[in-house]
């Protein structure tokens, strides 16, 4: 097959094209930065150019896109309405080139996220939860915007085969984001009443997750995390770190204020972020798209913790290890 990843000079990207390329596809990079890949084909693209995506798809005409640009971790000089160009209308730019180009699969990484974080959320999410996403959370309520415009793709343009994938928490020997930059705290925060669970998926599976919805038969969106899930409280065990429970109110006030004087880039709204986290059910994912994910959550947080030398050393210094 000849596949184009957009946003392929990030770290899914490139793991994907990769793989791909040694598996014996054509693949292209199409992405602000170039790439060094052997077997990819890297060419510039930004997806906020309609004009430019419908042309690079016209030309290549791939048989499948999978779309990975996004902005994931805002930079200083970023903004709301540059991250919703990138992120929403990079994304109807690139549904309107697959259609103008004739392309038969496009699969795109969503998230969890784009579920919202809302108190009345299950204590397990499937697939057919609405989603609703949250306006305070540029990525969560853009990934929401994402998937109103592939839903509306589905309908008017069903020759357009589609896989969604809501990604959980992504773990991995190379991975640090702004959520494991949080376990790397003194102390871990909680919400007094409040579990905190998360849901972790390792980056290996996730990159066989896409490269199978790329070639495989099976459409449809899928929820992608490991079995089970960690309470900020077992994470905290495994870190060797206690948890500082605050009552909600509080933590808010306190936020509000570190935010007015600039030393902390967490706003109040952060507390919703910690109290109703979605909780990914992945039963679809192992029986219809037929992928079980090598690490459950728990395994991939030992894994990443094992891999990364500070929080490894931290956990050394609470008295604790790896299991």
């Amino acid at each position: 097959m000849k596949v184009l990843i957009t946003g392929g000079s990030g770290f899914l990207g490139t793991s994907v094209g990769a793989g791909l390329a040694d598996a014996g596809h054509t693949v292209i990079s199409a992405d602000l930065h170039p790439v060094t890949t052997p077997g990819v084909t890297s060419v510039t693209l930004d997806v906020t150019d309609a004009d430019g995506v419908r042309a690079l798809l016209t030309e290549h005409r791939p048989e499948a896109v999978v779309h990975l640009a996004a902005i994931v971790t805002p930079g200083k000089d970023s903004g709301r309405e540059v991250e919703r160009r990138v992120d929403v209308e990079g994304t109807r730019n690139v549904i309107a080139g697959c259609v103008a180009a004739g392309v038969r699969r496009l699969v795109v990484s969503s998230s969890g996220a784009a579920y919202g974080y809302h108190p009345d959320n299950p204590d397990w999410i499937t697939e057919d939860q609405p989603v609703r996403g949250s306006l305070e959370f540029a990525y969560s309520d853009h990934k929401a915007q994402v998937e109103q415009l592939l839903a509306a793709a589905r309908r008017e343009h069903p020759e357009l085969e589609q896989v969604v994938l809501r990604i959980g928490t992504i773990l991995g020997e190379r991975v640090d984001n702004q959520i494991t930059a949080l376990f790397l705290k003194k102390r871990l925060l909680g919400i007094r009443g409040a579990r905190s669970p998360f849901v972790f998926i390792w980056d290996t599976d996730v990159v066989a997750i896409v490269q199978r919805a790329v070639t495989g038969d099976v459409t449809g969106t899928f929820n992608v995390a490991g079995d089970g899930a960690l309470p900020i409280t077992q994470i905290a065990e495994r870190l060797g770190k206690n948890v500082l429970w605050l009552p909600d109110l509080l933590l808010r006030a306190v936020l509000a204020v570190g935010t007015t004087l600039g030393v902390s880039r967490y706003g109040p709204e952060q507390t919703r972020f910690l109290k109703h986290r979605p909780v990914l059910d992945n039963t679809r994912l192992r029986e219809d798209f037929g992928y079980a994910p090598t690490h459950t959550s728990a395994e991939a947080f030992e894994s990443w913790l094992a891999t990364h030398p500070q929080a490894h050393a931290q956990a050394a210094r609470g008295g604790r290890r790896p299991r």
